[in-house]
């Protein structure tokens, strides 16, 4: 695995959030978001990296929320949410396929009627063959957030980054929404984000990637363009290292 350097990146793990899916402030799948995060994908992986998209279900269902309302126990209302991530799994799926990009859906829960089980050595075979990974249901274990499971598959995958799409372009000192005096960080180390409670993702996914020194990147999905530029190495966001 290359160092932290802004070089290209032979093989990656991209985490998106269920809201690449929906319009702002709305739920389901949309149609133009979903052309729209699909070609941005297709783009990036005409780069020649091999790319592992983690994705969210957020937009479906929020496990979180349903277990803090006291109904349904936490374990349940999580696995619901990993359903959640199989839905945007297959619309992103044929998303792609359409645009003339292979991918296949790979599922951490069996559900062999619309995606294949995660297996290792099955996913590296279809990175041999040029496709682009979709990795669904998280861990396939509740309690565990699609953060933690995109630095196992990152870790499982020997990926040489993590990517974390997110609405901002990078990790700040302070909310920059309400905080006219945050700035951005260009790079932090491992130990610095938890120290600052910076909130760039869960501990466990953090203290993962820490102890395996996997890299993350956090950075704005939304302009046009930057997944390709990133996953091409160009110092775009937050870079986070050992």
């Amino acid at each position: 695995m290359p160092d932290a350097s802004r070089s290209s990146y032979r093989r990656v793990v991209l985490k998106i959030s269920g809201e690449s899916f929906a319009k702002p402030g709305e739920f389901g799948v949309d149609p133009e978001e979903l052309a729209l995060i699909a070609q941005e994908i297709a783009d990036a992986a005409a780069t020649g990296a091999e790319l592992a998209v983690v994705i969210g279900g957020g937009n479906i269902i929020r496990g979180a929320a349903l277990a803090s309302a006291g109904q349904i126990d936490q374990s349940t209302a999580d696995y619901m949410g990993m359903l959640g991530t199989v839905i945007n799994g297959l619309a992103l799926r044929e998303a792609l396929n359409g645009l003339g990009r292979r991918a296949r859906l790979m599922s951490a829960i069996d559900i062999p009627a619309v995606a294949e089980p995660f297996i290792r050595a099955r996913a590296l075979r279809h990175f041999e063959k040029g496709r682009v990974l979709i990795l669904a249901a998280g861990t396939g274990n509740p309690f565990f957030t699609t953060d933690t499971c995109a630095a196992l598959r990152g870790t499982e995958l020997g990926v040489d980054i993590l990517l974390k799409a997110t609405k901002v372009d990078g990790v700040y000192t302070a909310d920059p929404k309400t905080d006219p005096t945050a700035r951005r960080y260009d790079r932090l180390t491992f130990a610095e984000a938890v120290e600052r409670q910076l909130g760039v993702m869960d501990l466990t996914a953090l203290t993962m990637c820490m102890e395996r020194k996997l890299p993350v990147i956090v950075f704005d999905y939304k302009e046009k363009g930057n997944i390709r530029r990133v996953v091409s190495g160009e110092p775009l966001g937050t870079l986070i290292t050992s």
